[in-house]
């Protein structure tokens, strides 16, 4: 392993950092706050440390092949040096301490949404726009995003590409990993901006259409506002960004065979059919269950609609106080922290990919028992599922369990009550962002939780977002064996 090449990489991203901070410097100064200057200390700090790693490290080209344990080394690295740097704008403004500054900070680019702020609306707008703003890039993916926009990273691109992608199929889109990293860009793009614009024609300003667009479609659920999206008090703003977080659920990989062969497509792929057969089977649930406890029909859709699109997306946008409904529609939000939404999307969870083919797994397995002579392989979009690939999807379910209740008792040996505790784990690893109960509920707030309850659940939204193994292993010694080359 090449640490020189790590460091020269590392290196070129805190120069993409430097103009990402570049965003919300030029809108300090348009709305003449104090995240201005901020905002151009960061970016010029980012622009010279990143010069300093350039000279240090070893200088790389199209031909260098990087191994995958240099790309694994090279994402965990470049999330947790984001993450710092993306802090520092909270601590010197003065409201945040250190480990809240980096809650909030993996809460932003992780598009976890889950917040340690109690009051939101005082903070200046360019900081507030920050915290979108860091969900909109960590939702597609810093690597992603650097890799479209800067070719020539290396021939090795694709270990840094699938270190930091959702799914387990892996599928590329064109011939060249820039041209498929660049077209899910563009998706990205078109869909924040579709969003945006049908804001604004709901009546919202400029810039809150466009923070809640990046937030909707990074699935962050950050909002400018205390009340989230109660602020509004707007069926068409729910309704925009009720099919935003949905779409935003989906396979963009999807997306681009939609651009090519058209819509129907989508309902020939087996996990987009499973997504929409469940998000309309809970908002009918929901709604019913609703309507059985006194809301109107209407009111009980209109809360269904959006609730089930903010959980079953991940995003944890807030359109009513789901706490305060019966325990049947509070559960069938709760199942959603499971399975979060499609592979190759902006969301978290364990990907309903997953969940089809651990389901199919099952009925095979019973169809096994009762005859034992027969063999039938598991398919997923017509394609057989190889017994290796069924054995690293119920390997990282056990995992992503196994996680949960370690997790869990850590928390709560911190001193939390154990429904927020558990309830917290869950929103932070499947990126959710909310809870259930008065503490990190709906319209509650991680603050009150200790510091060390605070930093678990900062490092759990990190295993979720990479998808823990590329984590993990890096507690394995021989990831730090100098004599393997992989």
């Amino acid at each position: 392993m090449n640490g020189k090449v790590i460091l020269y990489l590392m290196g070129k991203i805190l120069y993409f950092l430097g103009v990402v901070f570049a965003v919300p410097m030029f809108l300090g100064l348009g709305y003449q706050d104090v995240g201005a200057k901020i905002f151009a200390v960061c970016m010029i700090a980012s622009f010279l440390i990143g010069f300093l790693f350039q000279k240090l490290g070893t200088k790389i080209t199209e031909q260098y092949n990087l191994t995958n344990r240099e790309g694994i080394l090279t994402v965990v690295s470049t999330w947790l040096i984001a993450v710092c740097f993306s802090s520092v704008p909270f601590l010197a403004a003065g409201m945040l301490g250190p480990v809240d500054a980096f809650f909030e900070a993996m809460s932003g680019l992780t598009t976890t949404g889950a917040t340690v702020l109690p009051d939101i609306e005082i903070w200046p707008r360019s900081l507030l726009f920050w915290r979108v703003w860091m969900h909109w890039i960590g939702g597609l993916g810093i690597i992603v995003i650097f890799i479209a926009l800067l070719p020539r990273i290396s021939g090795g691109a694709a270990h840094l590409f699938n270190a930091e992608s959702s799914g387990f199929e892996g599928e590329r889109l064109l011939p060249r990993l820039q041209k498929t990293a660049q077209a899910l860009f563009q998706i990205y793009i078109f869909i924040t901006g579709c969003t945006a614009i049908l804001l604004l024609f709901c009546g919202l300003d400029l810039y809150d259409a466009v923070v809640h667009a990046i937030s909707a479609v990074g699935t962050g659920g950050f909002s400018s506002y205390n009340d989230s999206i109660v602020h509004f008090k707007s069926l068409s703003v729910e309704l925009v960004l009720g099919c935003a977080m949905f779409f935003a659920g989906g396979n963009f990989s999807l997306y681009f065979k939609v651009k090519r062969n058209g819509p129907g497509v989508l309902l020939k792929d087996d996990e987009f059919r499973c997504y929409l057969f469940m998000y309309l089977t809970l908002v009918t649930l929901v709604t019913v269950s609703l309507a059985a406890y006194g809301f109107s029909p209407f009111r009980g859709l209109r809360e269904a609609f959006f609730q089930v699109a903010s959980f079953v997306s991940t995003t944890g946008y807030v359109s009513a106080d789901f706490d305060q409904w019966p325990t049947f529609p509070k559960l069938c939000l709760m199942l959603l922290y499971f399975t979060g939404a499609c592979a190759g999307s902006t969301s978290g969870g364990i990907k309903i990919s997953r969940i089809i083919v651990l389901a199919r797994g099952v009925k095979e397995g019973v169809v096994k028992a009762l005859h034992p002579q027969e063999s039938r392989p598991i398919l997923f979009n017509g394609h057989k599922i190889e017994n290796s690939v069924f054995a690293l999807v119920l390997s990282f379910f056990f995992t992503y369990i196994g996680i949960f209740v370690l997790v869990s008792i850590a928390v709560v040996s911190t001193g939390v009550d154990i429904q927020t505790a558990v309830t917290a784990v869950l929103a932070c690893l499947s990126s959710i962002g909310p809870g259930f109960g008065p503490v990190v509920g709906a319209t509650g707030n991680f603050a009150p939780l200790p510091s060390a309850a605070k930093l678990m659940l900062a490092f759990t939204m990190l295993l979720g977002r990479l998808e823990m193994y590329t984590l993990l292993i890096l507690f394995h010694r021989k990831f730090w064996n100098g004599r393997s080359r992989w």
